[in-house]
């Protein structure tokens, strides 16, 4: 039975702990790529840049490229100089570039300098465009067609220079000023007949701007089902492609972020237990010390209502319950959205029908857990606190549903994003506009 990954990982652990130099290299030598890359990351930096050294150059450079791009930088702190100027030349562009965006500046720059002028030519561009956009994603690496050409003549072209290629599946078609005006597949040229113009055989295939989101180009790609999407400047002129691979690590890196981010944290962008522990502090402090800032809104407002507390001592029993179901209610609501703008099923313009829906969604769960909380409320204590419960139960869920499903929108429409607003945010808005409903219900129920 062959050894698994966690066997390995022990085993390289110990070798790591004896510095058996051989055994490790023998080790390393037997395992897949994909594992080689999930090792490297769960040991410490130092371990990391010793195994790494054991890998063959090419196997080397490909679980390079398979790192998240702090991985990356931590990984070059470690390797000698003349290691780290040979793997920056052998990355790919649009590898090169997300390391660029990690290393320090002096670094980066010093990197740029050392790369061949063939290498630099393609790199330098993509720096010029914004982060995030799908310029600074893209390759710059692909195989074109003359529209002028014939089938045997772009086949020929893809034997020529594909093997420098991102991908040799969609192929752009442009004119003598490299103008974008078609995209030809690969499938179509191999079951055309030689003689055919590629003009013939034009497929619909997405194309996007370079300044576009690289989020938007990646989700644009998968709806398609296309093997890349093509990448043009303003002027329409071809200058890259966004490939299937390329689109699915964005798409991932998206979902990571907007989980940590629904969570009160930023993503670690590395696995948990080879993340140093200042880093997870990091990660989270910030928006621990904003929320606790923001929870002040809660404590004021039970102090505005402390009268109405001390004379029905029972209302503070419902806290916890009201708080909670408001704040789930809010977050269910913003999630939703959340994830509808990140597929583009919803835009900014929408938040009329998306504010109508949500108004009626929140009253409908109000109205349930409203009708059960009187009932509760009603038969265990009074039916006058019954009223306050139920009736505050409709009210919160209507209200935080409404502001949960809002909120991403408003984010989106003001450049912020969305994922910020989810879970930590309006759960406290919820908690604090939730007990002000609470206290006012009860004061004209029960006149406290």
């Amino acid at each position: 039975m062959p050894d698994t990954l966690d066997d390995i990982m022990t085993r390289t652990s110990d070798l790591l702990s004896e510095r058996n130099m051989a055994a490790l290299s023998t080790l390393m030598a037997g395992v897949s790529t994909t594992d080689a890359v999930r090792i490297l990351e769960r040991v410490d930096s130092a371990g990391r840049a010793v195994l790494f050294r054991l890998l063959p150059k090419d196997e080397a450079v490909s679980v390079f490229e398979r790192f998240d791009a702090t991985v990356r930088s931590e990984l070059f702190e470690s390797l000698r100089s003349d290691d780290v100027i040979a793997l920056f030349e052998d990355l790919d562009p649009d590898d090169r570039v997300e390391l660029l965006d990690e290393l320090p500046s002096n670094v980066a720059h010093r990197m740029m300098s050392g790369l061949s002028a063939a290498e630099r030519t393609l790199t330098a561009p993509m720096l010029g465009y914004d982060r995030g956009s799908v310029g600074r994603r893209m390759s710059p690496e692909y195989v074109r067609v003359h529209s002028d050409a014939t089938v045997a003549e772009a086949l020929d072209a893809v034997r020529r220079t594909g093997a420098e290629a991102e991908s040799v599946y969609v192929l752009p078609i442009t004119d003598g000023h490299r103008t974008l005006v078609g995209v030809v597949t690969l499938a179509d040229l191999a079951t055309a007949a030689p003689t055919t113009p590629v003009g013939d055989l034009y497929s619909d295939h997405p194309v996007v701007r370079a300044d576009s989101s690289a989020e938007v180009a990646s989700r644009l790609c998968f709806e398609h089902r296309s093997a890349a999407v093509v990448v043009v400047d303003s002027e329409q002129r071809l200058i890259g492609i966004l490939t299937l691979e390329q689109s699915a690590r964005i798409l991932e890196e998206a979902e990571d972020e907007d989980a940590a981010r629904a969570g009160g944290s930023e993503p670690l962008r590395r696995p948990y237990l080879s993340t140093p522990v200042l880093a997870i502090v990091r990660s989270r402090v910030v928006w621990l010390l904003v929320l606790a800032l923001s929870a002040i809104l809660t404590v004021q407002v039970l102090e505005i209502f402390e009268h109405a507390l001390a004379a029905v001592v029972t209302l503070a029993l419902f806290i916890p319950l009201l708080t909670g179901t408001g704040g789930n209610t809010g977050s269910q609501a913003a999630t939703t959205v959340t994830r509808a703008l990140a597929l583009g099923d919803v835009r900014p313009r929408d938040i009329a029908a998306v504010l109508f829906r949500e108004v009626r969604v929140g009253a409908t769960m109000g109205a349930m857990l409203g009708t059960l909380g009187f009932v509760i409320a009603g038969l265990v204590y009074d039916w006058h606190l019954g009223v306050v419960i139920g009736t505050t139960l409709l009210s919160i869920c209507t209200l935080a549903a409404t502001v949960g499903g809002a909120m991403p929108l408003i984010a989106k429409k003001i450049g912020v994003d969305p994922a910020v607003f989810s879970t930590p945010f309006i759960s406290t808005f919820c908690d604090a506009t939730g007990l002000i409903v609470y206290f006012l219900i009860a004061k004209a129920v029960l006149g406290v």
